[in-house]
């Protein structure tokens, strides 16, 4: 097949068509990444196609925006994507034209070449009426301002969905989500993520020192990697850290720092250890440190980071709004809460500590058992999902016209 993927930055992108091409389809990302950066990811130049000024301009306003308080232009900058985007799909024809939510109205409305192609709109969360929701509800409850969709971002998407063939959604949470606001259930289809297991899975050494520490009644290690926002459960792991006081924990958070989390974080300062993004290449090293990993998020598709930790041997910590229910087996490979229930999520760090023998076990179990899905997998998966879609589909088009000659 003839793919497309379209995605304003990264995201899962890279890693999907990377797998694609290896099972022999021909792949090409439009991004504003440029392609040397793209290149360092395993894809070839010739699979790219840049609109690398868009992301200068992108991460400039970015900047202005979260340091300054400039208003950040979003419209144009989603417009402009998005007609660069029609405007190299319509050079020729596509199998499949795989886009982003908010930058794909304009491709999806053309008249050119791809119009047969089959239009599987990528939406990474819930739909975005249920994140606007959520964050709208954190907001009141943490008394600051939580970045949120706008009207303009909300109507845009929601004239995507309509015009998209399907919508592709990550996780059981995010396609109930859809489901919850009249999308119907043949509209959607569910695209589990992976993470690159050999960059990730540790040695048995560093498993057994893991549990070494556990059984020598050292402190816990808990590590949460992620943007440090509100929507991704900040305000409940400050409160968390805070419950536990000087107990026997010590908590690492590794990610980028909004705006709106800067004086939150400033009051956890000597509780929770701060640690700046890293690059992906050094995120297994930040992974072997930990014991436990914890992911309070409110709203999520699939957030790689848990792949990644299951793939780290790390038992997890993790909400009912993310893809949590589907990764992690209750008990087994570690925990799920209904989100903003920090005290919960405490008492069963207080249980870890107390039960040391079985946390060894289970991080032990962890190791030896259970298999993430890989890349491939998930490419597999893609590639499945892709063939049937096209199956379904009445013949349109050229090749409609001269089956019917």
């Amino acid at each position: 097949m003839k793919i497309a993927i379209a995605v304003p930055g990264r995201f899962h992108a890279f890693n999907l068509a990377k797998a694609l091409a290896l099972l022999g389809h021909e792949v090409v990302i439009l991004t504003n990444y440029p392609k040397w950066a793209v290149k360092q990811f395993g894809i070839p130049p010739q699979q790219v196609r840049s609109l690398w000024i868009h992301g200068v301009v992108s991460r400039v306003f970015f900047w202005l925006t979260d340091r300054l308080g400039t208003p950040y232009p979003e419209a144009f900058l989603h417009r402009w994507f998005g007609r660069w985007v029609k405007g190299v799909l319509t050079q020729s024809p596509w199998d499949v034209v795989h886009p982003w939510s908010g930058v794909s109205e304009e491709s999806f409305t053309s008249k050119g070449r791809n119009q047969t192609g089959l239009r599987l709109l990528m939406r990474g969360s819930t739909h975005i009426r249920t994140q606007a929701r959520i964050l709208r509800q954190e907001q009141d409850r943490v008394g600051t301002r939580v970045e949120q969709p706008s009207r303009w971002m909300i109507e845009r998407e929601e004239r995507e969905y309509k015009l998209a063939d399907r919508v592709v959604v990550l996780s059981t949470f995010a396609r109930e989500s859809f489901l919850q606001e009249g999308v119907p259930s043949e509209k959607l289809l569910l695209l589990p993520l992976g993470a690159d297991v050999r960059m990730f899975r540790p040695s048995a050494d560093v498993v057994e020192e893991r549990c070494r520490r556990v059984l020598a009644g050292e402190p816990l290690r808990v590590l949460y990697v992620g943007t440090l926002s509100f929507r991704k459960g900040l305000w409940d792991l400050g409160t968390l850290v805070y419950s536990l006081g000087s107990e026997p924990f010590r908590f690492r958070a590794l990610g980028p720092i909004p705006r709106e989390s800067t004086e939150f974080l400033r009051r956890l300062k000597g509780s929770l250890e701060i640690v700046p993004k890293q690059s992906q290449r050094s995120l297994p090293f930040w992974y072997r440190w930990a014991d436990l990993f914890i992911f309070p998020t409110l709203e999520d598709g699939y957030p790689i980071v848990l792949a990644q930790a299951q793939a780290s041997g790390l038992p997890i910590l993790t909400t009912t709004n993310c893809c949590g229910p589907d990764l992690v087996q209750e008990g087994k490979t570690g925990w799920i809460f209904p989100i903003r229930s920090p005290q919960t999520m405490a008492d069963r760090l207080r249980w870890c500590h107390g039960h040391r023998r079985e946390l060894a076990e289970m991080t032990r179990s962890l190791y030896q058992e259970y298999q993430v899905r890989d890349w491939s997998d998930v490419a597999k998966a893609f590639e499945m999902l892709c063939q049937r879609t096209l199956a379904e589909r009445p013949p349109t088009g050229r090749g409609a016209a001269e089956g019917r000659s």
